[in-house]
């Protein structure tokens, strides 16, 4: 058995039965008899290690070469009688509030089904127990398996939007509490998060559109199952549309409030350089007087007069209140 294979084992008759030897030998098992399926569970195998894989199914090779780059946005292609899906797994990281992003990607055939698993997000040990406790998803084969794989995945969608809006709620008490650092950066960061989230579950919706209309072959039968995952994903869909919105609106807010906070700091300024002035001009006032004085021309006749002196220093008081009375009449002081 290879490394990189998590789990594989072939399901008939509502049990399974495990592989004990090669894939050549559970791939042949799993044909010669109707009404059985084989599922193979690989993680992040490499291009040798999966071709031992796909040299026995025969998979078509674009398909197989985006399963192991991976990168790929959520999509369902058919290729002959293989149906190849594309689902992107999101992992909420409590302790930095981030989204990882993962991929699963579903190669489906009547009579198999392999999964292709990228990144830490949904394991899909629970779906396997899940569909093996289940005779009706058994039942259903490779098409009940991928309803369970997608309904895990929705669900996860749901948890993670559930996170991202305790998030929001924190961030909104933050930016209303008058708390200004940092919190640009983090509302960017928050949305930057809740971006990756839609361009992760939006491309899904017509995956499952396609599902639930009846224009996939392999899962006509399970169409209602579908719809219910479709069901879950709009409400998603919507609760992150929510987010982006109350995002944008936070962000404005936020911007708006620090504007308002520097019109009250330049205010204050401005308030404080007219003061500073308006003392300025009342010192200027005597200092202008006083310094014509100063330059000691002996032909001013009030120099030798006996009341010259005084009538200086009233001529300076008056000025200078008749100053401080016009700014002080004018706001400035």
């Amino acid at each position: 058995m290879l490394a990189v294979i998590v789990d594989k084992a072939i399901y008939r008759d509502g049990t399974r039965r495990t592989i004990t030897g090669d894939i050549s030998d559970a791939w042949s098992a799993a044909r010669t008899r109707d009404g059985g399926f084989l599922w193979i569970g690989l993680h992040e195998p490499t291009r040798e290690e999966f071709d031992l894989i796909s040299s026995e199914v025969e998979l078509h090779p674009l398909a197989v070469e985006d399963a192991i780059k991976a990168h790929q946005r959520p999509k369902l292609e058919r290729y002959d009688d293989t149906l190849f899906v594309v689902l992107k797994t999101l992992l909420y990281v409590e302790e930095t509030s981030d989204i990882e992003v993962g991929e699963i990607n579903l190669f489906l055939g009547r009579d198999f089904v392999i999964t292709v698993r990228h990144g830490a997000a949904n394991p899909l040990k629970e779906v396997r127990r899940r569909v093996e406790s289940d005779p009706g998803l058994l039942a259903a084969g490779p098409a009940g398996v991928m309803y369970a794989i997608c309904d895990q995945v929705v669900d996860t969608y749901s948890l993670v939007s559930y996170e991202v809006e305790h998030d929001l709620i924190a961030l909104e008490r933050r930016v209303f509490s008058g708390e200004q650092a940092d919190v640009t950066e983090d509302i960017y960061s928050l949305k930057r998060e809740v971006l990756e989230f839609r361009t992760s579950q939006d491309p899904l919706i017509p995956v499952l559109e396609e599902i639930v209309k009846g224009r996939v072959e392999l899962c006509a039968s399970n169409r209602e199952l579908f719809r219910d995952v479709l069901d879950h994903l709009l409400r998603v869909d919507g609760k992150v549309d929510e987010h982006n919105e109350l995002l944008t609106s936070a962000l404005s807010a936020h911007l708006a409030l620090v504007g308002a906070e520097q019109n009250k700091v330049a205010m204050r300024q401005n308030a404080d350089m007219r003061k500073i002035s308006s003392w300025a001009a009342l010192i200027a006032v005597p200092t202008l007087i006083a310094g014509v004085y100063g330059m000691n021309f002996d032909h001013m006749p009030e120099l030798h007069w006996t009341f010259g002196y005084p009538l200086c220093l009233g001529t300076m008081a008056v000025a200078v209140l008749v100053v401080y009375r016009l700014l002080r009449r004018s706001g400035w002081l």
